[in-house]
């Protein structure tokens, strides 16, 4: 953030990645709707964008980087701002996202150091993303499975944001590549809490736990999971497949909002009605006792 008046502050973010699906299109919108997550976490409004393309020279067919323009200008238009510019250079590898600005009333911004014993815990998208992500590498998940899992990536956080504002959240962070718990853990430090997660009642895309029984996981999943292990206290119950579900690495994931318990029906509620329906209570934050975060079922 940097204040440039009592009223009004930028917030800025850059985020680019290669390409997580075959479709170039769906990747250009995947990419500009995880670059603009941080902005919609910080409860801002997002105002301009500036594209960052690595394209080969040749080896991929003419319509690939047209397609894949055309989808992060139909994102961002959603979004409510332009692409007004960008840089490319010549890559091997095709990578693609955004430097996005936005704006925001300084003393309203929503932080990951906000949260406080008795918030409750709301997940606003599915898990798996990452998982079933890599399944699509690997030829070894159906065409209606990559279709769902492209409409989560691209899916908007906006609505979210803006419901969270309107009930006065205060704390609240996006769940992208440190998975679920690697950003919950870093929450529940900035704020001297701990958090305790109910993984049962986390949303998971169902095809994701047959990936990972089939040994299909991410890397970038398994270092979250070898990261926060000391960080966490599991429940002897929790499975090895859900401990990696719930560190697995995310495209444009949700918001996990941690909102003071008596604004959470109403929260739910009016998350229902814009039309985030995978939205979902998940935990709560405690005082802390030494553990970040607990793990129970």
């Amino acid at each position: 953030m940097y204040r440039l008046t009592d009223d009004i502050a930028l917030v800025q973010t850059v985020d680019f990645f290669t390409p997580v699906v075959d479709d170039p299109y769906m990747f250009g919108a995947i990419a500009v709707a995880n670059a603009v997550s941080d902005i919609y976490a910080m409860g801002g409004t997002p105002i301009t964008g500036l594209g960052i393309l690595c394209f080969p020279e040749d080896g991929l067919p003419e319509d690939v980087l047209p397609q894949l323009l055309r989808g992060a200008t139909d994102k961002a238009a959603e979004a409510g701002f332009p692409i007004v510019g960008g840089h490319s250079v010549k890559d091997a590898e095709p990578k693609y996202g955004l430097a996005v600005t936005g704006l925001i009333k300084p003393g309203q911004q929503t932080t990951n150091a906000a949260a406080r014993p008795g918030d409750q815990l709301v997940l606003t998208k599915p898990l798996g993303i990452g998982i079933i992500t890599t399944g699509i590498k690997r030829e070894a998940v159906s065409e209606a499975t990559a279709q769902k899992v492209m409409e989560v990536m691209s899916t908007l956080n906006k609505d979210a944001s803006r419901v969270m504002m309107e009930h006065g959240v205060r704390a609240c962070t996006d769940i992208t590549g440190y998975g679920l718990l690697g950003h919950l853990t870093s929450m529940a430090q900035a704020s001297s809490v701990k958090a305790i997660i109910r993984a049962s009642a986390v949303p998971v895309l169902d095809e994701a736990w047959d990936l990972v029984a089939k040994g299909v996981v991410p890397s970038g999943t398994q270092n979250n999971k070898d990261f926060v292990e000391d960080l966490v206290e599991w429940a002897p119950s929790i499975s090895e497949e859900t401990k990696i579900i719930l560190c697995d690495a995310q495209t444009s994931g949700g918001l996990l909002i941690a909102v003071p318990r008596e604004r959470l029906e109403g929260l739910l509620a009016s998350l229902k009605d814009a039309g985030v329906l995978w939205a979902a209570h998940v935990g709560e934050i405690v005082p802390t006792d030494g553990r970040l975060v607990q793990v129970v079922d």
